[in-house]
């Protein structure tokens, strides 16, 4: 069975601009967005769950909330998925397409758990705000790496450094609560993450091979959507700790 990995990527041919890849980055973005959807909506039926309320504003927790939220569980929901993140990256080339997505969408699910809280911090205008203006910086560098004939191999490797010390000072940040280190890995978050968005964007693009099979093509699409949903995540995040007006 074919494999691949991110060596494999960087080495894979640029394929002409055709309707099969036409097709596969229609793909991947819609796998993307599937998987977008089912955050959103796990994150935002928990926070229903989660929470009692009068006249619009929240009053308290309920039960299932004082367990998500104030009990040792937190910790499972919060680190959970920065540990599935890397299974499923290393997985997905053994899967098929069909399991591969669901793990995916699994995974999409289990981050949604995760990313409730941010309907208990931030009012729902700038939540909406904040996704519509990470949408537009995303959208923008996406269509930048996938049309631009720079290789941009050398701003990955600084990136991807770059977003590993992120994922470190906020795992750290989330014992210390400084609001001003917080500010400082979510201003380098929205630069590492939209100049990221372009390089998996290009990556994912040369990854593309009309020589692959549907199963080998299925399962690049999902793993570049689980990239590109990554990316996206960590901007949108990035921008609400800087931009989201708190309750």
């Amino acid at each position: 069975m074919a494999d691949f990995n991110d060596r494999a990527l960087r080495a894979a041919p640029v394929s002409s601009v055709d309707a099969g890849l036409r097709a596969y980055m229609v793909r991947v973005y819609n796998y993307m967005f599937l998987g977008l959807i089912v955050t959103g909506l796990v994150a935002y039926a928990t926070y229903q769950a989660s929470v009692v309320t009068a006249a619009g504003s929240i009053v308290g927790l309920t039960p299932f909330g004082q367990t998500l939220f104030n009990s040792p569980l937190r910790l499972v929901v919060a680190f959970s998925p920065l540990v599935l993140v890397f299974a499923l990256r290393g997985a997905i080339p053994r899967l098929s397409a069909g399991a591969a997505l669901m793990s995916f969408l699994g995974f999409a699910a289990v981050l949604g758990l995760s990313l409730s809280y941010i309907f208990l911090a931030y009012t729902m205008t700038s939540i909406g705000m904040v996704f519509f203006i990470t949408a537009a910086m995303f959208g923008g560098m996406s269509l930048y790496g996938y049309t631009t004939r720079s290789d941009l191999t050398g701003w990955g490797s600084f990136l991807i450094m770059g977003m590993f010390g992120i994922v470190i000072a906020s795992v750290v940040n989330y014992w210390l609560q400084s609001q001003m280190l917080m500010f400082v890995y979510s201003c380098a978050g929205v630069i590492i993450f939209t100049g990221i968005t372009a390089f998996y964007t290009q990556r994912i693009k040369e990854m593309y091979s009309v020589q692959d099979d549907g199963t080998v093509t299925g399962r690049k699409a999902i793993y570049g959507a689980l990239l590109l949903y990554i990316s996206f995540l960590n901007l949108f995040t990035s921008l609400l700790n800087l931009l989201g007006g708190r309750r």
